[in-house]
């Protein structure tokens, strides 16, 4: 069990925010679209993202289908 002196500090560290620092190299900027390693906003960016989607599902399916009727 934690002490109430080393909870204090755990809780205290936990809710610890810091400025951001843009001048940083290792700090990307804030806001909506920019933390994922695509761009919604593309054309044809449905198309591409259930493509990727069937694609993901279907793998094991035929990985599968090919283990089993392979020739020996």
């Amino acid at each position: 069990m934690l002490s109430q002196q080393a909870s204090r500090l755990v809780f205290r560290r936990a809710f610890h925010t810091t400025r951001t620092r843009l001048s940083s190299p290792y700090h990307y900027p804030e806001g909506p679209h920019s933390n994922i390693p695509f761009n919604p906003k593309t054309r044809f960016f449905g198309l591409r993202y259930w493509s990727f989607c069937a694609v993901g599902f279907f793998a094991p399916f035929g990985i599968a289908t090919w283990q089993t009727y392979k020739p020996k």
